[in-house]
């Protein structure tokens, strides 16, 4: 089964930082899974971003190997601006993208700053994303 997932910014540097964990798992899985990830390019720039922030010492190669990872497992999608009042206004592109691709398919948000979005069962932490696919599964 596949699942698509918006992955909030959030969880890939938590999976950056510490690979062996839940967020290092659902990467691994939007890498080499079931997980096809879901962006757009402003989610792409910010993926970058905040990815060669210099706090995370992060080599510029591995920065550069995870948006190729991004592009070339990645399903990018043209999401229509929403009118939503949410406590960051940063996060809108994330939800935007996700409301686009709920138009064809199931997706998810995953992030872990749920109560940054509308409550919503397709906003998920890392573990219910993980806990979601392992029960579909034979992970």
């Amino acid at each position: 089964m596949k699942y698509y997932a918006v992955i909030d910014t959030n969880v890939l540097v938590s999976a950056m930082l510490k690979h062996h964990s839940v967020p290092g798992s659902i990467i691994d899985l939007a890498f080499d899974g079931p997980i096809t990830p879901v962006l757009n390019e402003a989610i792409e720039a910010e993926y970058r971003d905040v990815l060669s922030r210099p706090k995370f010492h992060l080599p510029e190669d591995l920065i550069e190997d995870i948006i190729n990872a991004f592009r070339q497992n990645g399903l990018y999608v043209d999401a229509e601006p929403l009118d939503i009042p949410l406590p960051d206004p940063k996060d809108r592109v994330f939800y935007e993208v996700v409301m686009e691709e709920r138009k064809e398919e199931d997706a998810w948000l995953v992030t872990g700053n749920i109560k940054h979005f509308p409550e919503k069962p397709y906003v998920v932490t890392p573990r219910q994303m993980l806990d979601i696919i392992l029960e579909e599964s034979d992970l």
